[in-house]
Order: C-alpha cells, then structure tokens, then sequence
C-alpha cells in the first residue's frame, strides 16, 4: 500500500459545518441506493456509530480503479483477501473506501491508496 490519502479533515470539517448549520442533512445523507446496497451486502462492519443519526450501523465499502483493471474497474472489494489477490495480478489500482450508514444514509470517502 503506497500513496495514502486519508480524508479525516475534510469529514471534520462537514460534521462542523453540518453541527453548525451551514450544511444541511439532506446534503450529506444522500448516499446512491447502489451504494447503500454494496454496503448493506458487501460492506465490513465499522466501529463506532454514524455521526449523523448516531445509529451503529456504518459500513465500509471499498472500490478498485485502475487502467488495468478493464472489466472489473469500480468493482466492490469485499475484504483484504481479494485485494491481495487483486495486486497479485495487477501491478497497480487505487482503492478507495468510503463509510456508509445504512439507517440516515451518510457516506463520507474515508480514504484512498494505491495498491
């Protein structure tokens, strides 16, 4: 894993914005039904409760890009497992993972790295 982006300061600066009011929750509870469902079927549990409707059901989904990748690019990474199989047999893809509520809808790309 190389080329890491982690976006904890930008998802601070949305929760303040939205605590504060600048924002509103329809705005940033507005995760794709795709995506609620990669989460719900595909998604790894995450620790902690959403930050939005404090309810603890927060997944993370992870998605590969790359050139190489053709057919599979955007595909729903379900654990490390298949990324290792993954970057056996391309030399590089992005991944990026992003946290999803399945209660309020809240997604958040939680990071990014090249594997």
């Amino acid at each position: 894993m190389s080329r890491i982006v982690d976006y904890a300061l930008a998802r601070r600066a949305l929760l303040a914005d939205y605590r504060e009011n600048r924002v509103g929750r329809e705005a940033i509870c507005d995760a794709h039904p795709e995506l609620v469902r990669a989460a719900t079927y595909l998604g790894i549990p995450r620790d902690g409760s959403c930050p939005i409707c404090e309810d603890s059901a927060m997944r993370t989904v992870g998605y590969v890009y790359g050139d190489e990748l053709r057919r599979i690019n955007g595909r729903v990474v379900g654990d490390d497992g298949e990324l290792e199989r993954l970057a056996q047999r391309y030399s590089e893809f992005t991944c990026y993972e992003v946290e999803v509520c399945l209660e309020c809808h809240w997604n958040h790309l939680v990071r990014s790295y090249v594997m």
